[in-house]
């Protein structure tokens, strides 16, 4: 079907016409169909707040979920949205101008979060959990106003992997971001349609688009950032043993709480030898 016409929308104009790039087209739209299908994202006629920042994975997300709304197999609306967060030299025509060139609906939210960032984080600390969680709230208040039903993230495969580990090495649980999730007000969801894309992937499509890519000066330039030294991690994993990041990836889909170690998860008490009663349900006869 992909290969019936070529440019079907504004944001693929331009598309390289090699088999490699196809291929990586039609996997892209592929993974990203799993994943809405898989968590259930879609209800008819809900309209997505889709957040742009301007980096590889929110362009390429923004154009794969255009793709399917174009194709009719996502029947929402998406709003693109930029949160220009006060960086400085933050180029603000970049994205307007990029975004109504290619006919997407947008809407572009001035909010300078960044001085109270560089106010409340002592220099050479880490800025991604107060940034985050500033942007996040003006994001939900947006999708609000705009009548959206969800804000799309452009979280990829990697990121959901990276932050496993670091919940694991530093927060002591298992626990990560979720493909789909509902917010603590219960009024918004928030979805990562890009849950099964590689990075590598987001990386490979956006050059080959020559989309005009942000960068994030305030906290992507930081040294030694925990998220750094787990991609560090896994980059030596998938280098000496290649596909052990999708191995890895598909375990999260893959829990079996009876082989853990949390009571809230599985009824270890009420574990009983099944010689003694073969009656019991199999969740509370021994664990092989």
């Amino acid at each position: 079907m992909m290969d019936d016409v070529d440019d079907i929308h504004p944001l693929f104009h331009g598309a390289p016409k090699t088999t490699e790039f196809r291929k990586l087209r039609k996997r892209l739209v592929r993974e990203v169909r799993e994943a809405i299908d898989t968590y259930g994202m879609v209800k008819k006629g809900d309209r997505w707040l889709v957040c742009l920042s301007g980096g590889k994975d929110s362009y390429t997300l923004l154009a794969i979920l255009t793709e399917l709304q174009w194709r009719g197999v996502l029947p929402v609306d998406i709003l693109a949205c930029n949160l220009d967060q006060g960086q400085p030299n933050f180029p603000a025509t970049v994205l307007p101008e990029f975004l109504s060139k290619m006919g997407v609906p947008h809407r572009i939210e001035y909010q300078d979060t960044y001085s109270i960032v560089v106010d409340k984080i002592p220099q050479g600390r880490t800025m991604c959990a107060l940034c985050s969680r500033l942007r996040r709230g003006n994001l939900y208040r947006i999708a609000r106003e705009e009548g959206c039903s969800a804000v799309v993230l452009g979280h990829h495969r990697d990121d959901i992997l990276e932050t496993f580990f670091m919940n694991l090495f530093h927060g002591g649980r298992l626990a990560t971001m979720p493909p789909r999730l509902l917010n603590e007000d219960g009024d918004l969801f928030v979805h990562r349609p890009l849950a099964f894309v590689a990075e590598a992937d987001c990386e490979a499509f956006a050059s080959a688009m020559k989309y005009p890519i942000i960068p994030c000066d305030l906290c992507g330039s930081q040294e030694g950032l925990q998220r750094q030294q787990v991609k560090q991690l896994l980059d030596g994993w998938e280098a000496r043993t290649p596909g052990r990041r999708q191995v890895m990836f598909r375990a999260l889909m893959n829990a079996r709480p009876s082989h853990l170690l949390d009571p809230n998860l599985f009824d270890f008490a009420g574990l009983m030898a099944e010689a003694a009663d073969p009656d019991a349900p199999p969740h509370l006869r021994a664990a092989e």
